[in-house]
């Protein structure tokens, strides 16, 4: 799906200067940034959400020690 996107004129000289150096295309890199910050942007807000329930008293936690002990990695 083509998108447009605004880039401050720093960040697409960066951008440029990158694609240049190593032969790749700026669309090259801008897919892999959307893509890695999604997955890190995802990981962020289930931790949120996590985080919230178990503030709420909605879900709980165990310490370390237990869980390697219920894995059997507490060697």
């Amino acid at each position: 799906m083509p998108t447009s996107i605004r880039l401050e004129p720093e960040t697409e000289a960066r951008l440029d200067a990158l694609a240049q150096k190593t032969g790749r295309t700026k669309a090259y890199y801008l897919r892999h940034l959307i893509e890695e910050g999604l997955d890190d942007l995802e990981a962020y807000y289930r931790a949120e959400e996590v985080s919230e329930r178990i503030r709420r008293g909605e879900e709980t936690t165990k310490p370390l020690e237990q869980v390697m002990r219920e894995l059997g990695l507490d060697d």
